[in-house]
């Protein structure tokens, strides 16, 4: 087959086209810009375009398909000559149904959480032995690619993503895998550029549950008012199983999953990631998985890149990196850190740098989201406040709306990495958190 992308530097669709180059398909692409590791997985493999920009020469009758990402606008000329020379036109998730029409769909849903809950299935089914086809967030450790489509495969795992899944097609991606098996973890109002009203984006899940396939399943968690509220509602008749977060400790920086009478020592900490784990166990037995084989399996797993991981060590100093940006997450992460290592210095980092953390009627939400850290910075750059064509924010306002005490809040990176030389000292926790790159900060300018 012959497929063209529009938007080719996506996280997702980048690897989608390693994935159908992989299968021996004919891949081409164009992107306005694309960066690293984008730009150099697809040079490598002689998919990066020779040029950056739009040309709609590219397209032309001898091509499949065009698969479109997020990245490109309604107007973009390629797809624009696509569609008038009758090419079919997919968006990325659109495309991945089709490739797992006829496979067991498992799709895992929530605000926070899916990433990791994705990758630990993962994990435990590639160490079971199992043979399955997956799209995931982000890299995980054990996998070269975030996509894989194969023929025989009889399952997919799906992350899904609430958000929009085409410039042309305004419906959140995960309402187009139809799951046989569904999962949402939580719900937490993000994205209100697409979501402006939280009921709105409640109805979001609602409608996703609902999509489930007749006789499927939904995997809920329990501990959620909404989602409860979602599940027991549910007008689809399928399975309803609950989760919730399994008994734990934590001795002397190591946490334990509890189960019948044995402690089973984690790579992984923090509540959240008990209660992924619980979700994702669901699932693993859902799949055929035994008790036992995933206890087994999940000790193994160590996180998937920027989420809580631990990036860099200096003498007793230990940096992490999340991606948590909304304030559900950035509250978990920041919990999770604190309650591991409670007798070290807390030293949390957040950038604002998604469309919903800029705006200012969005940051109230962020309300004690920072509480537990002895030192908590907040940096954002106007910049890119300017680029989302926001309305601007001021120093002031980030600082009334986290309501945390000693909050220091910077736009100029230069002074926030010399802020935090001066606050970093041995035997301490910095965690860094965001979805951006705070202006390229460079860990070893720290130290």
């Amino acid at each position: 087959m012959n497929y063209h992308f529009i938007a080719i530097g996506g996280a997702v669709m980048h690897n989608l086209a390693i994935a159908l180059h992989h299968k021996g398909h004919r891949v081409t692409g164009s992107d306005d810009e694309i960066f690293d590791p984008a730009k150099s997985r697809l040079h490598g493999l002689g998919l990066l375009p020779e040029a950056f920009g739009w040309f709609p020469e590219k397209i032309h009758r001898q091509l499949d398909a065009v698969i479109v990402g997020m990245h490109a606008r309604k107007d973009n000329p390629e797809l624009a000559r696509a569609l008038e020379l009758g090419i079919r036109v997919y968006s990325f998730p659109e495309f991945l149904y089709a490739q797992a029409l006829n496979k067991k769909r498992v799709v895992i849903g929530g605000s926070h959480g899916k990433t990791t809950i994705t990758a630990m299935i993962m994990h435990v089914l590639k160490r079971c032995g199992m043979d399955f086809d997956y799209l995931v967030g982000s890299q995980v450790q054990g996998f070269d690619v975030m996509v894989r489509i194969s023929d025989n495969a009889p399952v997919m795992i799906f992350e899904g993503d609430e958000y929009l899944a085409a410039p042309f097609d305004p419906r959140p991606k995960f309402h187009l895998y139809r799951p046989h098996i569904a999962l949402i973890s939580g719900i937490a109002w993000d994205h209100i550029n697409v979501f402006p009203d939280f009921e709105d984006y409640v109805e979001q899940f609602r409608i996703f549950a609902e999509m489930t396939e007749p006789g499927g399943s939904l995997i809920y968690n329990q501990e959620d008012e909404l989602v409860r509220d979602i599940a027991l509602n549910l007008r689809r008749k399928v399975v309803l199983i609950p989760y919730h977060t399994p008994d734990y400790t934590v001795k002397q920086d190591q946490s334990y999953l509890l189960h019948r009478d044995k402690a089973y020592p984690l790579a992984v900490f923090g509540k959240h990631n008990l209660q992924n784990i619980a979700a994702a166990w669901k699932v693993c037995r859902e799949c055929g998985v035994p008790d036992e084989a995933f206890l087994q399996e999940i000790v193994s797993y160590e996180g998937a890149a920027r989420r809580l991981q631990k990036v860099a060590t200096y003498g007793q100093t230990t940096i992490f990196r999340d991606f948590a940006h909304s304030p559900s997450k950035l509250k978990a992460t920041v919990e999770a850190v604190k309650e591991q290592f409670p007798e070290k210095k807390l030293i949390a980092v957040m950038e604002l740098h998604t469309f919903s953390s800029l705006s200012a009627r969005f940051l109230e939400e962020y309300e004690g989201c920072m509480q537990p850290a002895d030192e908590a910075f907040v940096f954002f750059n106007p910049h890119t406040i300017a680029m989302k064509k926001l309305p601007p924010i001021s120093e002031a306002e980030v600082y009334q709306a986290f309501r945390k005490e000693g909050l220091k809040v910077f736009t100029q990176s230069d002074k926030l990495i010399q802020a935090l030389k001066d606050t970093i000292h041995d035997r301490c926790n910095l965690l860094l958190m965001s979805s951006g790159d705070f202006d390229g900060l460079d860990i070893g300018q720290l130290f």
